[in-house]
């Protein structure tokens, strides 16, 4: 039974496998689930109360929430199953932003999580036109809640009124705009329809081991982004239990406590796990350090396919014993899938983490596609480090002549809301252009290369792909964000954020005295040449006019809040380098 249209997904768990533990969120130091049955009881009754306060079919309703949460994904599917329109925002926007698309997309009512949101909200409302309310998740004075809904619902109950509004609902018709964050410029509202998102969850999860019951997924992604609302439906459609992170401060503990099978996360996260275990490794003393670290090299040599290297595979069962299990069972010991996506997967992560038995399957999509394009799956040999993986089934991609990937296919958007210029100039008869240089090899697997409007040329003519360069370059621990630049100069440079909680820890070890704040640790000499010695270390991987000549520490941390990086941590790279443009000219003067 294959769903066509999003709501569809929970009716089929409904009728063919329900299950108990189907959304699960901590509250109050304890984990409170709702069944399947509950789920759509909720959404059934939520939307016939929008209906009571006619909503009509194409209305635009936001929905804004500070972490996942279960009234999040109730909301979602009692708007999409009357044929409205849900959109998503991130909490951490600016009210600005918020006024701009709420606006934009002419939204007639806003669902809030809670305090912080709701008064960024409230402050906007009287320059929205057509706003006609606010409601709140969390009890909020001054605010009307959410749950009165459900009781509107109950009394204006009319199962025959909804199944018919239901049944007008086609699979082409758009369910949900979604304002991409960017990297420059003003976001543009990306219409994606049913079918869209239907064919990308129906394609997408034949990539993952979902078919066995009782299994467990952790979600702390926001699901205003389509990668982690894809999974979700995704779980739903494989009838997986979803358990919501309470904060991006708690997943250690999430994790430990849910024991997931599958989770999603961006590189910059996974680097960050990565880092905290060899700092803890860096802090070990004699053999049980020599043994750490000894065990860290066995992993970074992992592959998940040659096995026949008997010598090798004696000293991996061995660092799996000793140290890297340990890391399995940090992760709440059950992880068998983390899906990657958003930016580029460094290939010693994928090789460690699949070393300590949790595979890394990294995926490639855009928001125009719904997202998925290609991913790794480890079955069958459809796993090769370094690339995107394999595309997935029904999508058809192409390499245009100036190395462009090309997608077509199911998963492609309807177009950018009140947008046909910007709609045109992405779109190549049915081929949708995601401005990434990629290759598709032999065996095809598609490789990132970089995006198409990073690439720059220097003054001597030559062409550098930054993303490379710095994915490499990253590897770093005192590299906390860097971007790579050079454009129209005679070499190219870098600005770098350090890591600065490790470049305090490196600084006291050597005896150096310092002073603690950014400021203070960017001027230290020392550290600046321990950076630059180890920048040098890639030098080789690089034609000479890739190499970085030059860099500059920037004396902030980049955030999203500062506006250095989208919600899903990209660098605004023309922001960066607006906000550190003396850097750039101390360079190159």
């Amino acid at each position: 039974m294959k769903p066509s249209r999003i709501f569809d997904i929970l009716s089929i768990q409904v009728e063919t496998h329900p299950i108990e533990k189907c959304l699960n969120d901590k509250r109050n130091g304890n984990w409170k689930s709702i069944s399947t049955q509950k789920y759509f009881e909720s959404v059934n009754f939520i939307s016939t109360a929008l209906i009571e306060m006619g909503v009509k079919p194409q209305d635009k309703i936001a929905l804004i929430s500070t972490t996942n949460r279960s009234e999040w994904c109730i909301m979602d599917m009692a708007i999409l199953q009357i044929g409205a329109i849900s959109v998503p925002l991130y909490p951490n926007i600016s009210s600005k932003d918020y006024e701009y698309i709420l606006n934009h997309s002419e939204s007639v009512f806003c669902f809030v999580s809670d305090q912080q949101v709701f008064d960024k909200i409230f402050s906007i409302k009287s320059q929205v036109r057509g706003l006609l309310e606010i409601f709140a998740f969390d009890q909020i004075k001054g605010c009307k809640n959410w749950s009165e809904l459900i009781e509107v619902g109950k009394e204006a109950w009319n199962e025959k009124k909804l199944e018919e509004i239901k049944s007008n609902i086609e699979s082409d018709h758009i369910a949900t705009i979604i304002y991409t964050s960017g990297t420059t410029g003003v976001p543009k509202g990306v219409m994606l329809s049913h079918g869209n998102i239907v064919s990308n969850v129906i394609s997408a999860t034949k990539k993952f081991p979902f078919e066995e019951r009782s299994q467990t997924a952790l979600s702390f992604l926001p699901l205003c982004h389509i990668f982690e609302r894809t999974f979700i439906y995704g779980y739903l459609y494989n009838s997986i239990s979803v358990y919501f992170a309470e904060s991006l401060d708690t997943i250690s503990e999430n994790l430990k406590e849910v024991k997931p099978n599958f989770m999603t996360a961006v590189p910059r996260l996974l680097e960050k796990v990565y880092d905290k275990i060899h700092a803890k490794g860096n802090d070990l003393k004699g053999l049980k350090k020599t043994l750490f670290f000894w065990a860290v090299k066995v992993g970074l040599k992992y592959d998940p396919y040659h096995k026949s290297d008997f010598i090798y595979n004696i000293k991996h069962w061995i660092a799996n014993k000793l140290i890297l299990s340990k890391w399995k069972m940090a992760l709440g010991g059950n992880l068998k899938i983390i899906c990657s996506g958003s930016a580029p997967l460094q290939a010693r992560l994928a090789r460690v983490f699949a070393a300590a038995g949790m595979t890394i399957a990294e995926a490639y999509g855009l928001t125009e596609t719904s997202p998925a394009i290609s991913i790794n799956d480890l079955r069958n040999g459809d796993l090769k480090i370094g690339t995107v993986g394999k595309i997935i089934e029904g999508v058809e991609v192409v390499i245009a002549a100036d190395g462009e990937i090309l997608c077509k296919g199911p998963n492609i958007m309807k177009g950018y809301f009140k947008d046909p210029e910007q709609t045109s100039k992405v779109m190549k008869g049915d081929f949708f252009k995601t401005g990434d240089i990629g290759t598709i090899d032999k065996e095809g697997f598609l490789k990132i290369t970089d995006r198409k409007k990073q690439m720059f040329k220097t003054s001597g003519g030559k062409y550098v792909a930054p993303q490379v360069i710095e994915n490499q370059l990253k590897q770093s621990l005192l590299i906390e964000q860097i971007i790579v630049i050079g454009e129209g100069e005679k070499m190219t440079s870098a600005l770098i954020q350090p890591s600065f909680d490790l470049a305090k820890i490196w600084l006291e070890k050597q005896g150096i005295s310092c002073k603690k704040d950014p400021k203070s640790i960017c001027k230290n000499e020392n550290l600046f040449n321990k950076i630059n010695d180890e920048i040098r270390l890639h030098d080789e991987k690089f034609g000479k006019w890739e190499q970085v000549k030059t860099i500059r520490l920037t004396p902030e941390i980049w955030s999203v809040e500062g506006g250095h990086l989208t919600p899903t941590m990209k660098v605004k790279r023309k922001i960066v380098m607006k906000k550190f443009q003396y850097l750039i000219d101390e360079i190159y003067s």
